[in-house]
């Protein structure tokens, strides 16, 4: 398995816009060989003092951070599946995040180890 993970500020008035863009981002996706997408709005995520979500997206007021991860059978799958994604037009029909992208930090991960389901049933 591998993961492909992100956080990101959105809006509070655009999470509406945010969830249709993740839907059809999803479609996207599960072409190309991705398994789950599990997207998580912030309920509980406090300031921190030298670090945390709200700081490492510069989330302002207003704002929700989000963290988003991506589950694909292997890392040759996704990275097979990003390069057919960003020749694949309906990316570029998608149009604009509805969240400054400058801010989002993602990455790949390699599973340590997992427990438990990951459904959201």
């Amino acid at each position: 398995m591998y993961v492909d993970g992100f956080v990101a500020a959105v809006p509070d008035a655009n999470k509406d816009a945010y969830r249709a863009h993740a839907e059809e981002a999803w479609q996207i996706f599960r072409d190309y060989g991705a398994t789950a997408v599990w997207e998580c709005c912030g309920d509980d995520v406090p300031e921190g003092k030298l670090t945390s979500f709200r700081m490492a997206v510069q989330a302002k007021p207003g704002e929700t951070v989000v963290l988003s991860w991506t589950l694909w059978p292997d890392k040759a799958t996704r990275d097979a599946g990003w390069q057919k994604m960003m020749d694949d037009p309906r990316m570029a029909d998608m149009g604009a995040m509805p969240f400054d992208g400058k801010r989002m930090i993602y990455g790949g991960f390699a599973p340590l180890m997992a427990f438990g389901e990951m459904s959201a049933g």
